[in-house]
């Protein structure tokens, strides 16, 4: 143990002077605690919800999208990828096409997707979804004569008062060459099912049929495509990078890319949620100052005496700093301990409940980073080592002679 950090640990331990420098001392280590704790908890509770809207997202989707018609020689370039690159792992073709969708006098707008369910349940988690109905109609209609079907997530349900076995109105906008002239081409459609993925966007917009019928409904105005999963979604901007080689002028997508408003969104949210907790660490550094600058005017006669017994300017400021450093630590430990205990309260016992129709979840999502804990401490670590050069180097540049004779 260096002289130095001996006598930082008597100052801070020893019997001070008044009550009011101890209670500096400890609001001092109490406001890093507890800002290191709130910074620690929010941003575990943002990694929660942030990691449930993605796995809904990716659940909802693929990892990567290809999109547009391919040629036999792209297709077999798409096929020999998933033979020789152990990155890809399935594939489902699909077509999207945009519709209104009508039932009794509602009308709303959706995007109708095309799918072979065989292929699409291994590319996504689709099949999860199923809360009501059955996907087994989608599985390629039997009887011609009766209607197409069609599955609709619950929200969109709700909004157009549809049930299961109710029948609706798809109109493309694709026009219909009719004995009354051109017409908008419109088709009744049988609901068999209703989904609910947990993502507002895609219950109350997203319609799917067979492959079948969303090529006979809306015929060439259709986006037709591929969805693939992958091994390792980490690799899906790899993955991305190669299907591009292999297929030029085609049209490829990650999960990122199709929702990159939403994921900015989240990064900016808990940037900007980070810097504002960052000032209830960056208050309790003014606290660690004042304790210091305090305790510089306290042991003044201290300071005057090892500056008379040949402790040079240096000496005095390490010392301060190590005073600094010791509550810095202190604080950020107890913060990390708070923090992480409430953090897996949180997710052990479901203390705070969540309306399951307004969030899709009942507790609060709690996803623990070492990353943000370890950014957490050396951030809060540094700012407090800022706050302690001022009074340390006021405290070293005290002349001996006037620490003496005041003190």
């Amino acid at each position: 143990m260096s002289t130095e950090f001996f006598i930082a640990c008597r100052y801070l331990l020893a019997k001070r002077k008044g009550l009011f420098s101890m209670i500096t001392t400890v609001i001092g280590v109490a406001g890093v605690g507890l800002g290191v704790a709130a910074l620690i908890i929010t941003l575990a509770i943002m990694n929660g919800f942030q990691t449930d809207i993605k796995e809904k997202l990716i659940d909802a989707q693929s990892h990567v999208s290809v999109y547009g018609a391919l040629t036999d020689t792209e297709t077999g370039a798409l096929d020999g990828l998933f033979e020789k690159d152990p990155l890809f792992k399935a594939k489902s073709s699909f077509v999207l096409g945009q519709a209104i969708l009508t039932a009794g006098g509602r009308s709303t707008g959706v995007v109708v997707k095309g799918f072979d369910p065989r292929d699409e349940f291994k590319v996504n988690s689709m099949k999860t979804f199923l809360t009501h109905g059955s996907w087994d109609e989608l599985y390629g209609k039997k009887d011609k004569s009766a209607a197409p079907v069609l599955a609709i997530g619950e929200e969109l349900a709700w909004n157009i008062n549809v049930w299961v076995g109710d029948y609706v109105v798809l109109v493309s906008p694709q026009e219909a060459v009719s004995g009354m002239g051109m017409l908008p081409k419109m088709k009744k459609f049988k609901v068999v099912a209703l989904i609910k993925t947990g993502y507002y966007e895609f219950d109350n917009t997203m319609a799917y049929t067979s492959l079948d019928g969303a090529r006979d409904f809306f015929g060439k105005n259709v986006v037709p495509g591929y969805s693939i999963r992958l091994n390792d979604i980490k690799k899906a901007p790899a993955a991305a990078e190669l299907l591009r080689k292999a297929l030029p002028g085609r049209s490829v997508k990650t999960y990122e890319d199709m929702n990159k408003t939403l994921y900015s969104a989240l990064k900016l949210e808990k940037f900007v949620m980070s810097m504002v907790l960052a000032l209830i660490i960056l208050v309790a550094t003014f606290n660690i100052a004042s304790n210091l600058l305090m305790m510089s005017v306290e042991k003044l006669r201290d300071i005057g005496i090892l500056r008379s017994m040949g402790a040079g300017p240096g000496f005095v400021r390490k010392v301060f700093l190590w005073e600094g450093n010791l509550i810095a630590v202190t604080g950020i430990i107890g913060g990390v301990v708070l923090g992480t205990f409430v953090c897996w309260f949180l997710a052990t016992y479901p203390v705070i409940q969540l309306p399951s129709d307004i969030y899709y979840i009942t507790k609060v999502p709690v996803d623990i980073r070492w990353q943000d804990i370890l950014g957490t401490a050396l951030a809060s670590y540094a700012l407090c080592m800022v706050s302690t050069i001022y009074p340390a180097v006021r405290a070293s540049k005290i002349s001996p002679v006037d620490a003496v004779r005041y003190g």
